[in-house]
């Protein structure tokens, strides 16, 4: 199958500042390296907290010596240095969290930390400097979530709705972005299995042959979100329409000749993921390439420049891995998968 056009326009970037937080990141530098080549911004502040990292980034051949990248040692979890980083800005892309299940399972002080109160203080951050937009990055799992990870980005996905509620007169303006696994990403099963094979394994671990999950493309993630920049009004949770895939199909696409055991499942993991859950199936509408759950607060109803065009879906509606109607198989998981870099495919 061929994945989505978002129809995202660069071209509304040229000339702005735009601050991505974990911006050193898999997305984050995907993000960069996009913007940079299909639009000429002002500023692009890469703000993160590791500084290897940054000087790593700054001085690879393909980022040294563009005039318009900064480089912003800083944490979400400080406001005050958010706040010195974001003056002047009028994008932000809110990137940076805690993002591993079984890690935030036995360590929630951090997990909190992170990815709620980071997620209040870019808010605060953002009002107190003007800023235009913010696209907050979220996840599937923070629908109807059972770990804590998917809880945190629950609580951080509405703190950044219900943001533009309290705005009153100021310009600055939330969205969140909701979307699935993204192959190739730090922390993803395919450079997990990458390893394995390289270090000439004689199986591949299967949590559960049941398992799905939903993918996209870090460039087509990436292609999502700027489009979303482009049409957000505020208080939006956009979730693109990608394909599922079944985990043991790229266990096979990547080494069909290797056995795959079953180990069981890891503390916090579901069988399934859920994008837009029946509950949230009365306040979302359908587009061709998208689904857009609106808020019921009281901004939206009373917003005049707002004209939804969206189809509203059924009351029974959800969007879920296991009952999706694109699947990626085998050869267009392989293919895929093999222009993704160090996936050896």
């Amino acid at each position: 199958m061929v994945l989505k056009d978002y129809s995202a326009n660069y071209e509304e970037l040229n000339g702005k500042s735009i601050l991505i937080t974990g911006g050193t990141g898999s997305f984050g530098k995907g993000f960069v390296r996009e913007v940079l080549r299909r639009s000429k911004p002002k500023r692009l502040i890469v703000f993160s907290r590791d500084e290897l990292k940054q000087y790593e980034m700054q001085h690879s051949p393909e980022f040294a010596g563009e005039p318009s990248l900064r480089f912003f040692i800083g944490d979400v979890r400080d406001r005050e240095r958010l706040r010195m980083a974001m003056r002047g800005v009028d994008f932000v892309v809110h990137a940076a969290a805690l993002k591993h299940v079984p890690i935030a399972e036995y360590n929630p002080f951090e997990c909190i930390n992170t990815n709620v109160y980071g997620a209040e203080n870019v808010v605060s951050a953002a009002m107190d400097c003007g800023v235009k937009k913010i696209v907050a990055l979220s996840t599937d799992k923070a629908a109807s979530p059972i770990n804590l990870y998917g809880a945190s980005k629950l609580a951080s996905d509405k703190i950044f709705v219900a943001a533009n509620n309290v705005l009153g007169g100021l310009q600055t303006r939330c969205c969140v972005v909701r979307y699935g696994n993204v192959l190739g990403s730090r922390g993803s099963v395919v450079p997990f299995f990458k390893k394995l094979i390289d270090n000439g394994t004689d199986h591949l671990p299967i949590t559960d042959p049941r398992m799905t999950r939903f993918w996209i493309t870090l460039e087509k993630g990436i292609e999502f979100v700027v489009s979303c920049i482009n049409n957000m009004h505020g208080g939006e949770i956009f979730i693109p329409k990608i394909p599922s895939m079944r985990i043991p199909d790229l266990a096979s696409a990547m080494a069909p000749e290797l056995e795959q055991r079953v180990v069981g499942i890891r503390p916090g993991e579901k069988l399934h993921e859920v994008m837009v859950t029946e509950d949230d199936a009365r306040n979302t509408v359908e587009y061709s390439d998208r689904y857009v759950i609106e808020p019921e607060l009281t901004f939206w109803r009373d917003n005049k420049e707002r004209k939804t065009t969206g189809k509203p879906v059924a009351d029974d509606f959800s969007y879920s891995s296991d009952k999706n109607d694109a699947w990626l198989g085998g050869d267009e998981l392989a293919n895929l998968i093999k222009d993704i870099p160090g996936s050896g495919l």
